[in-house]
C-alpha cells in the first residue's frame, strides 16, 4: 500500500453527490463497505494482480445505505492484490473488487509504472472534487 497525500482528505460531501462526480472518471464504490465506511476504488491495472487507487470515505451524518448521508474523505492510497489464479473472478464487471476472495498477498508491492498513474488520477480527483 502506498497513502497518496491529497487536498481532498478530510473534506465532506453528500454521498450520493460524490458517487455522481466519481463514476464518469471511473470510480466505482468497493464491495466492500459497511453502514459507516467504504471505499471507492479506481482499477488501474488486472494483469499480475490487482492494482487500484482507493479513496476511504466514513459516514459523518447517517448511514452510508440511506439518503442524504455525509460522508468524509480519507487519504487515498494505491493498493495492489494477488489472487490465486484460477479461482473465481476476484473483479466484477464494474471494477470492484471482490470482498469475499482472500488475496494471496492483499498488500503486494504497487508495481513502479502504477505510482505515477495513481498519483495522477488523485490530482485529477482533487481537480474534479475541489472545483465543484
Amino acid at each position: 500500500m502506498i497513502e497518496i497525500p491529497s487536498k481532498v482528505e478530510g473534506r465532506q460531501f453528500d454521498l450520493y453527490k460524490l458517487e455522481q462526480y466519481l463514476k464518469p472518471l471511473g470510480y466505482s464504490i468497493g464491495g466492500n463497505w459497511d453502514y459507516d465506511h467504504g471505499y471507492f476504488d479506481y482499477k488501474l491495472n488486472d494483469e499480475n494482480g490487482y492494482q487500484f487507487v482507493r479513496l476511504p470515505f466514513r459516514a459523518v451524518d447517517g448511514q452510508l445505505d440511506s439518503r442524504n448521508c455525509t460522508v468524509e474523505l480519507g487519504r487515498p492510497f494505491l493498493l495492489s492484490h494477488v489472487y490465486e489464479v484460477g479461482i473465481d473472478e476476484e473483479v466484477d464487471d464494474a471494477g470492484t473488487l471482490n470482498q469475499f476472495q482472500e488475496p494471496i498477498d492483499k498488500d503486494a508491492e504497487v508495481p513502479y509504472q502504477y505510482i505515477d498513474a495513481g498519483k495522477a488520477l488523485v490530482s485529477e480527483l482533487e481537480v474534479t472534487l475541489l472545483n465543484e
